[in-house]
Order: C-alpha cells, then sequence, then structure tokens
C-alpha cells in the first residue's frame, strides 16, 4: 500500500461499480488513494456525480471525491441550446473541479466531427473564461485538438491531455505546448503500449498526472491475486500498481514520482491537502 495518490479520472457512477461502489471506494482509501475526480461525459452525468458526492461527503472511509463537468466528444451530438450556461455554472460549484472531459474522437465519430469541434470549442472558452482546468480527451484527431487549444489561447498549465497514448510526434506537440500529460494503465501493457512505454521518459515529472480510467483499462500486467473476479473491470485501487510502473520507467523511486504526481494533481484542480473539504 502507498500513501497519497490521486486518481485524476475515474468513470466512477458507470452502471459497471452499481453492485459494489462503496466497496469499491473502501478499497480505494486502504490503497492509499486520497483524491479522486469522478469524469463526466454529459451534463445529465455532472448532476449525478455532484449528487453522489454530496450525499456521501462525511464519508470518512473513502477518499475525497470532486467532479469534472463538460461534454465528451461522443455526446457533442446531443449538447442541447444552451449548454454553455449551464456548464459554466457547475464550474462555479465547490465540487467542480475541472471542465471536461471535453476534445475530439475521430476514431469512433459517435457524434459528427463538426459538433464535436464546435462543442470542444465551447468548452475550452468556458474554461478560460473561468480559469479552471480542462481535461482533454483526444483519439484520432490529426492534430485538431491541439489546434484548437491554441486557437482557444488557454492557459497550458491548465490543459491535461487525458489517458494519452498517442505519438512521439503528438507527445513532443503537447509538451512543446506547455500542457500536462495523463497516464493510465495502458503503460502496464507490454505488448499494446509498447509504444507508450517508449515515450514516458519524455515526459517531465512535473508534467505528469496519473490515472486509471476505471472501470476501463485494466493493467494488464496486474499479478492474479489483485485481479477483479468479475472480468476486466478496473477500479482505482489499482492506481498505485500503476505509478510503480511508471516509477520503473523514469527511474524513479515510486514514493518520489508518487509525491511529485501529488503535488502536481493538488496544483493543477487546486485540491486541497487536507480533509478540511469534506
Amino acid at each position: 500500500m502507498t500513501q497519497g495518490l490521486i486518481d485524476i479520472g475515474a468513470n466512477l457512477l458507470s452502471e459497471q461499480f452499481d453492485a459494489d461502489r462503496d466497496a469499491v471506494l473502501t478499497r480505494a482509501q486502504i490503497e492509499g488513494l486520497e483524491h479522486i475526480i469522478i469524469t463526466a461525459s454529459n451534463l445529465a452525468t455532472v448532476s449525478r456525480i455532484v449528487d453522489f458526492i454530496e450525499a456521501n461527503r462525511y464519508r470518512k472511509d473513502w477518499p475525497i471525491l470532486h467532479a469534472t463537468a463538460g461534454i465528451h466528444p461522443h455526446e457533442a451530438a446531443e449538447a442541447m441550446p444552451g449548454f454553455e450556461t449551464t456548464i459554466a455554472d457547475w464550474l462555479r460549484h465547490e465540487r467542480v473541479v475541472s471542465a471536461g472531459e471535453a476534445g475530439l474522437d475521430y476514431h469512433r465519430n459517435f457524434s459528427p466531427r463538426e459538433a464535436q469541434r464546435r462543442v470542444f470549442a465551447a468548452q475550452i472558452e468556458l474554461a478560460r473564461t473561468s480559469r479552471m482546468p480542462l481535461f482533454v480527451h483526444d483519439r484520432d484527431s490529426g492534430g485538431e485538438t491541439l489546434e484548437l487549444l491554441e486557437r482557444g489561447a488557454i492557459n497550458p498549465a491548465q490543459v491535461v491531455i487525458h489517458c494519452f497514448t498517442g505519438s512521439a510526434d503528438e507527445l513532443d506537440r503537447y509538451l512543446a505546448a506547455g500542457f500536462l500529460i495523463g497516464i493510465t494503465g495502458w503503460v502496464c501493457d507490454r505488448r499494446r503500449g509498447e509504444t507508450l512505454r517508449s515515450l514516458v521518459p519524455r515526459i517531465p515529472p512535473e508534467r505528469l498526472l496519473i490515472e486509471t480510467d476505471a472501470p476501463y483499462l485494466l493493467p494488464h500486467d496486474l499479478p492474479k491475486t489483485r485481479r477483479p473476479s468479475n472480468g476486466r473491470r478496473n477500479e482505482p485501487a489499482t492506481l498505485g500498481h500503476i505509478a510503480a510502473t511508471l516509477a520503473q520507467l523514469l527511474q524513479m523511486e515510486p514514493s518520489t514520482l508518487i509525491a511529485q504526481t501529488r503535488a502536481n494533481a493538488l496544483r493543477f484542480f487546486n485540491l486541497s491537502d487536507a480533509r478540511s473539504v469534506a
């Protein structure tokens, strides 16, 4: 067990957690998680997340919970007129610490590309004007995600590229732009994550954030004794394993990497390092 872990992205209101969400969060704290940021994919999800956090705000056996507020590119076509005002209102809520998940996904194109671009550009502007962090999704956008971020003139120190799995060129461009990089359990897969594993040493430790993206991306090399009994569902309790893998790739002590990523997350999301927010 390690202490001071911060999971910057977990989809904890996924139906995959409906049967045992309380136990998942208890395990997370036992495994050393201090904060978890619950990712929103649409505005209805934001409301559910905030309600869940508020209903459990006095739990001392769980990590401190926070929310993002935004519209995922898969959901962009469903964005209703006036969504900008609703997101702006949520960004003023004490439990919401970031705009997003926002961005472009040209791999699946569940929403038309023009709708994705429009909704993403609006969320960049909301993050910029509210001076809030922006949690960014980029998959196969061919550089358009970076183009829109630069066109939006957002403070680069307030942008994290969530679940980065791109190319060396994409990583270099994001780092040159000044963004932070979020790494998931994909880095634990020696086959599919080979490219990412080779790129991790390029990331300055002060620009690194860690996340599980639970219930997705269960670390491939997780010991059998720690693998879930219900298939391949991931959960925040695996974050320490991801951190240990990253520490090895960066030739750092795990405790040093955890302390660095904790400091990065506290600063980036303006989190308290005490339970006074609970």
